[in-house]
């Protein structure tokens, strides 16, 4: 087997105008799996973040009726391995890898899971989101059969996120000073988005509360497993939250956890033999926006988040009015309005978001925007939207399950200038 390299930026489905998706419905979810959650590792062997993607990729194996010695292909997301966390060595020397510690790449697994028919590994850059259209397209291509996509995401001991260096250059120096970058990019578009629309921060309450809402039904997430009273916050709670970045408080902010998943792509043909009911790939979109100066302005942001509605739309030979469940990424929640008027979900038109969050978006109602909790209601790992989304498909979702029509699902992370999304089905068709 080859080294394992990045996906090819050619194969991603990046562009405007390449029509229908040509393996639309011949790609499916078979299998998923998710290993215990915690705050931050503990530093033992057997809570390491490979053991946990093992039990993850296993869990998925279980989940389809499917062996080991099946797997054929494998994609990775291995970013966070290098980050300098907290004190170096965890264990007696030598010590000269962060893989299997604070990521895992599709090597260690292929090695440490002892997947010995293995013939095709990638890496992908960014999230779990840019892993899942990899998989898609590796199965739809034909390269591999089954496919075990994989991200573990780690939260060691000590600082997090050390970023490298104490000098900002470049773009950076006129953003760094208030914070990480994305946070007063995200800050300040929802400030220029408020003053254009008549608005206000204050309007996001009703659907910060749902998100906690759903996360309470998210037996998989952090805040269900270790802290519920958590997900039990009020409206007045959340505006009374100290600033992160104004107008972006602490509750528009997701938590760092440690835990580890894992999704089994195979040919439509094999899923119908497997032991779930199949959910199909029905288009994959990317989104890679470039800005024209030191910021990300509003009306990028809506363009981007436009554009990828396009995509979605002309990939999927879908409309507006035929995607049922809508999962859009909520890390920071501020740019969650962006997405939903993109993609003029159940109607919204631009600056009509929070009169949408005002209304009815339980999962029990007419519009259950976000029925996963995202990463507000559930911790930071950012494949929650699309379990949901499969859970939803295949009516499994439990006191999640919406009460309208579930056949179709979007999904997709992370922000809109950069960002990767599957379309499902619960038919090929």
């Amino acid at each position: 087997m080859a080294p394992t390299e990045m996906f090819p930026n050619s194969r991603y489905r990046s562009k405007e105008g390449l029509g229908v998706w040509e393996h639309r419905g011949k790609v499916a979810i078979a299998g998923v799996g998710q290993s215990p959650t915690a705050r931050r590792w503990d530093e033992t062997i057997e809570n390491a973040l490979g053991a946990w993607t093992i039990l993850a990729a296993q869990q998925a194996l279980d989940d389809a009726g499917m062996s080991k010695d099946e797997i054929d292909g494998v994609v990775a997301c291995p970013m966070g391995m290098g980050d300098t966390w907290a004190p170096r060595p965890y264990f007696e020397p030598p010590y000269d890898t962060e893989d299997g510690l604070s990521g895992v790449s599709a090597d260690w697994l292929v090695k440490n899971m002892g997947l010995k028919n293995v013939k095709v590994t990638y890496h992908a850059p960014g999230c779990i989101s840019t892993a899942l259209v990899v998989g898609a397209q590796v199965v739809g291509d034909g390269e591999a059969k089954n496919v075990l996509v994989i991200r573990g995401t780690g939260n060691m001991p000590g600082r997090y996120h050390q970023t490298g260096g104490d000098v900002a250059s470049g773009r950076a120096q006129w953003n760094d000073p208030w914070s990480w970058q994305l946070i007063p990019q995200i800050a300040f578009g929802f400030d220029q988005y408020c003053r254009k629309y008549g608005t206000n921060h204050d309007r996001m309450a009703p659907y910060i509360l749902n998100q906690r809402r759903n996360g309470a039904k998210f037996p998989e997430g952090y805040y269900y497993q270790h802290r519920p009273d958590d997900l039990q916050i009020t409206t007045e709670d959340y505006l009374a939250s100290r600033w992160i970045c104004k107008p972006m408080n602490m509750f528009d902010c997701d938590l760092p956890i440690q835990t580890a998943g894992a999704f089994l792509f195979t040919t439509a043909d094999r899923a119908k033999e497997l032991k779930q009911p199949p959910v199909y790939v029905l288009n994959h979109v990317t989104q890679r926006g470039v800005v024209r100066s030191t910021c990300e302005t509003l009306d990028e942001t809506e363009e981007f988040s436009a554009s990828i509605a396009r995509k979605v739309y002309e990939g999927s030979g879908l409309t507006a009015s035929e995607i049922d469940i809508f999962n859009p990424y909520d890390g920071f929640t501020l740019f969650s309005q962006y997405f939903l008027e993109g993609f003029g979900w159940h109607g919204v038109k631009k600056g009509e978001a929070h009169d949408f969050f005002a209304g009815d978006i339980r999962v029990e109602g007419p519009h259950p925007f976000s029925s996963s909790g995202g990463n507000n209601g559930n911790g930071r790992t950012r494949w929650w939207i699309h379990l949901d989304s499969i859970q939803q498909l295949r009516g499994q979702a439990g006191e999640r399950q919406v009460t309208v029509k579930a056949e179709t699902s979007v999904s997709g992370a992370f922000i809109p200038g950069m960002s990767d999304w599957l379309v499902l089905g619960k038919n090929p068709s």
